[in-house]
Order: structure tokens, then sequence, then C-alpha cells
């Protein structure tokens, strides 16, 4: 089936799920078909996964390595980051900048981009230039230049990067001011792009042995989509990586746990932003148990959309705010809920906390409705179909399932588990992750002081 003709399915099957009753099964109407593809593993760790499209004459090469923000020491923050700009600086076979514009060259993209798990790597180009991209990548897999003048040219701009996208907007330091809180233990509590003081301390030194450290192929996860020939693919991918090194030492994954919270903590603080803002959170499990699914509904059910329960309580039928949203950011480690609202002009921040937790506290007492329910199915397979359109896509679902499941069969096995969820699974979750003793609430008030 065309692209076209997927979307276009796709769309009417939505539109008629709009109207069925919850009862019904959505397998038939919307499920996409399975990816097709295959895995392997070098001898050196690497694992590489493959996956066939011919659609469209054009690959993507993603490399994932296992690395993000939680992988990062106390005074020491924001190094996944860092490392992410340095790995574009050049190599031994290639100068610096000149990867992203080699592949710009040929009518390709490339970027890269930090999470609290991974550190991601990848290219779009045309089907013909795979050997450059595997090249390329393989380059500096191996041989990747750390000089003491990229390194504090780079330092500056992430610092920059940090003015602009998180101190200069307003309500710019709300995530990391949530998981500051929330978290005691557990490096989640500090953000992906560091502080600036951690920066500052950074050294060159520290950047090689992160990079000797985490950086290398068993650590790492190579996925080619799109209109390839697999056998001609592992060719190539034996010839470039197959002759880098195993790394000496294992990858260290020694984290510090998070202890469960025993109590609830409030906490009021003052930023210099214009409105206040409250804060409900609940630290909840991690991403691919099986109370992950009917959270991420849970988060569906309360705010997406304009109807969702949050949204159309606290900001258009009483008017206690003028956003307000809720958000289940679950990650390979516990994670959290939490429930934001900004505070609408003449309203207290007392009664804005007290009606987001009664919305909380409502999913506990009674079930979703079946239609309420439906809707969020109907959400997520969305979500889902248009999710995974492109080649790209495609990549970013198989690495996820084997990075951070640790299991490639739940790229598509989850459909299902989202679609057979029942009312009872959403408020079994909500009492067991919504209690008093393991809730923090933040009140931040307009103020001079920035809390940094």
């Amino acid at each position: 089936m065309s692209r076209r003709l997927l979307v276009a399915s796709a769309v009417a099957a939505g539109l008629l799920l709009l109207s069925w009753p919850a009862r019904v099964s959505l397998d038939a109407a919307v499920r996409p078909p399975r990816i097709q593809y295959q895995t392997t593993t070098l001898p050196n760790g690497l694992r590489v996964i493959l996956s066939e499209d011919h659609s469209t004459p054009i690959v993507h090469v993603s490399v994932w390595y296992h690395v993000g923000s939680r992988d990062e020491r106390p005074g020491r923050t924001g190094f996944a980051h860092l490392f992410e700009h340095m790995m574009f600086k050049g190599s031994k076979n290639v100068q610096p900048e000149a990867h992203t514009s080699l592949v710009a060259s040929i009518g390709g993209q490339s970027n890269a981009y930090t999470t609290e798990d991974t550190t991601v790597f990848w290219q779009t180009l045309p089907a013909h230039y795979l050997p450059l991209a595997l090249w390329l990548e393989a380059d500096r897999m191996a041989t990747l230049r750390v000089d003491e003048a990229a390194f504090a040219r780079e330092r500056e701009v992430v610092k920059e990067e940090r003015r602009l996208r998180i101190e200069n907007q307003p309500y710019g330091r709300l995530n990391e001011i949530i998981y500051a809180h929330a978290y005691t233990t557990h490096p989640y509590r500090h953000p992906t792009i560091g502080s600036m003081a951690d920066l500052e301390a950074a050294s060159v030194e520290d950047v090689r042995a992160f990079h000797d450290t985490y950086y290398v192929p068993e650590n790492a996860t190579l996925t080619v989509t799109g209109d390839f020939d697999s056998g001609l693919a592992l060719q190539l991918i034996d010839r470039y990586y197959g002759r880098i090194p195993k790394a000496p030492k294992r990858v260290p994954r020694d984290l510090p746990k998070e202890p469960p919270q025993q109590g609830e903590r409030r906490v009021t603080l003052e930023e210099p932003w214009p409105l206040p803002v409250v804060v409900v959170a609940h630290h909840i499990t991690y991403d691919g148990h099986p109370d992950s699914y009917p959270l991420h509904v849970v988060s569906k059910i309360l705010s997406d959309g304009q109807s969702a329960r949050i949204t159309r309580r606290l900001v258009y039928e009483e008017q206690l705010a003028v956003s307000a949203f809720g958000s289940a950011n679950i990650n390979e480690d516990p994670s959290l809920f939490y429930a934001v609202a900004i505070v609408a002009p003449g309203r207290r921040p007392d009664e804005v906390e007290a009606a987001l937790i009664e919305e909380l506290e409502r999913l506990k007492n009674e079930p979703p409705a079946p239609r309420e329910l439906q809707r969020a199915k109907n959400q997520f397979a969305r979500d889902y179909i248009i999710g995974r359109e492109s080649i790209q896509e495609k990549a970013l679902h198989l690495a996820h399932g084997a990075v951070i499941h640790n299991d490639i069969t739940t790229t598509d096995g989850e459909f299902d588990i989202f679609m057979n969820l029942t009312e009872e699974d959403i408020q079994r979750v909500a009492r067991t992750y919504f209690t008093k003793t393991n809730r923090t609430v933040l009140t931040i008030l307009p103020g001079g002081g920035s809390g940094r």
C-alpha cells in the first residue's frame, strides 16, 4: 500500500472509531503493518538493526549510544549533551563540521539529540550514498578528535544554548525545577543540558574519559532503514565497524536508585515569571513496565486536547488557569508523572492546587467512562500510525525497543497492549501511584530571584 493510501485509510479508520462503542476491537480497523527487520551483533558488541523499505530511494542511518544525562555524576552534569556537540568536531579522516556539510552536499539531512537515557546521531540521504553515511559514523566512533580548542568553543556554545532555551525563556526552568525537587538521589534530578557551574568546571580530560567509557561499540546500536539490500549493507558494516576494537572495560551501570518517597513534599519558591505556577508530581514506574501503558493513557485522558479533563476544567470551565496539562514523562528508570497549571490572573494558587489534586483523585475513585477511554485509545492509534510513516520514524521505534526496553519485539507489540487496556487498568495505576505520600507539590510564585 502506498504511503498516501495508508494515511488515508488510517484517517478514515480513525473517524469511524469515533462513533464505535468501546467494546469493539480496534485491531482490524487501524493496526499498521508490522515493521520487518533483522538484527545481528558484531564480535565487538555493536548491535545492528536493518529494515528494508523500498518505497522511496532514500536511507536513514542512526547510531544510538546508550548514554544520557542519567549516566553523569554530580558536579559533571551536561556531559552527554556536550559530547553530542563534540561528535561533530572532526575525526581522523573528517574535518570539523565536515560530517554535516558532506551529508548536506548530497541532498541529505543530519542531526543529533540527547535525552536522559540516550544520545542519538542520525542522517537521512539518497540511497546510493549509504556507504558514505556508514563510513562517517564509523570514523567518528573510532577516531573522534577531542582537542582543547574545540572543547572550549563547544562549551561556550552549550552555555549560550542554556541561556537561550532555559534561562531567558519564561517558565524555561520549570522542568528542571520539578525534577530537582521530586528527586533526591537519582541522576534524573539534574537537567540534560547541565548546569552553568558544571559546564565551567568541565575539562577536556573529563570529556575524553567520558568518550572512552561510553562511546564504544558494545554501548551502541546502529539502525539502517530504507532502500538498501541487507546483505550488501552487512558487508559494509562489517568492513567499517568490525575493525573498531572492543572496549577494555564494561560500560558502568551502577546508577544510584531513587529511594521510595516516605511523605508528601511541599515547596514554595520564587522565579522571575509573569504568573504563578502550581505543580503536582508523583513518582511512577519505568518505560516498558506493564503499568507504564495505562499511565500513558491517563496522560491523554487528563490533558490531550481541549476536551481532556484538566484542560477542560481548569482552563475553560472554572478559568483557574491560562494553561494546564499533565504529562507521563516515562524514561528507562522509574520516572515522574506531573500535572501543571499556570495560574490565571486573579485566581489563587491554593485553589488551583486543589483542582489538580481533585482530578487525580477522581481517577482513583471512579473509572473513566467507556467513551472517554475510547477517545484516548483513538488518540494513541493516531499517534502510533502517524509516528511511523517515515523511515526515520521506523528507525526510532526499532531502536527504542532494542535500547530502552532491551526487547525489539515491543516495537510492534505495544500497540495491542494499548488497545486492550480497560477502565480497571486506568483506575488501578491511579490508585497505585497517585498517593499523598508519593506526592510533591510545588508552588512557584513570581519574584525577583532566579533560583539558580
